[in-house]
């Protein structure tokens, strides 16, 4: 696992080169976005041994496996030293409840459970939570309140460009082929946009400053494919 400091409070972990996670810091210590894929939970407590500071929060965006799938490895270790976040809707799918119909993805089983459900709005330490649901049911982006930099998730990608989830891209196409509603993917991705990052932090490539024309540009492909496929 690669680790990536991006600002004095975000570093970038990297697995695989091609999966990302971040650690957040915090005045009492570090909030861990999302854990990759199974097999993780050493080297995020190795990283956050290296950065100085104990893991006090998991916050996931969304529960596909390969942003939840450290979640249960990471609970034995830490225990009750570490609180789990997870969004309303998703956290509910991994508690093996039929939310919607086809909820698209790889879900993995896991036996933790969220101390808080997140909904928008909620705080967690200097994140603010933004409702981006689409790429899943309950899919949320963490806005930094301090300067503002987004925790984008899976709404956009940025392996080979910045690309908005809701259509494949032949760089990085495995993104898309999770997404549950297309539509409601690029809604979400033109909120974020609003926002105007400085930073932009995705769970796939790169992490983009001063994001907004490719966001833009993202947005305007995303839109003519799926008129597209409305069309067809």
């Amino acid at each position: 696992m690669k680790a990536s400091r991006i600002t004095p409070n975000l570093t970038r972990l990297r697995r695989y080169g091609i999966v990302n996670a971040y650690l957040v810091r915090e005045d009492d210590g570090l909030t861990l976005v999302d854990t990759t894929t199974g097999g993780a939970a050493d080297a995020f407590v190795a990283a956050a041994a290296e950065a100085g500071a104990p893991i006090r929060r998991i916050a996931l965006t969304h529960g596909h496996l390969d942003h939840a799938g450290s979640v249960d490895a990471l609970k034995d270790h830490l225990g009750d030293e570490v609180e789990v976040l997870m969004p309303e809707r998703d956290a509910r799918i991994l508690a093996g409840e039929e939310v919607v119909e086809d909820r698209r993805g790889s879900w993995p089983k896991i036996k933790t459970r969220p101390d808080v459900l997140l909904l928008p709005g909620h705080r967690i330490a200097s994140l603010e939570v933004v409702a981006s649901p689409g790429h899943t049911p309950g899919h949320v982006a963490f806005l930094d309140t301090r300067d503002t930099t987004l925790l984008a998730g899976d709404v956009y990608t940025t392996l080979g460009g910045a690309a908005v989830t809701s259509h494949f891209k032949l760089k990085f196409p495995l993104a898309a082929m999770g997404t549950w509603n297309k539509a409601m993917d690029l809604e979400s991705a033109r909120a974020l946009r609003a926002l105007d990052p400085p930073v932009l932090a995705v769970g796939h490539g790169p992490v983009l400053r001063d994001p907004g024309s490719a966001m833009d540009v993202a947005i305007g492909r995303a839109e003519r494919h799926l008129a597209g496929s409305e069309r067809a």
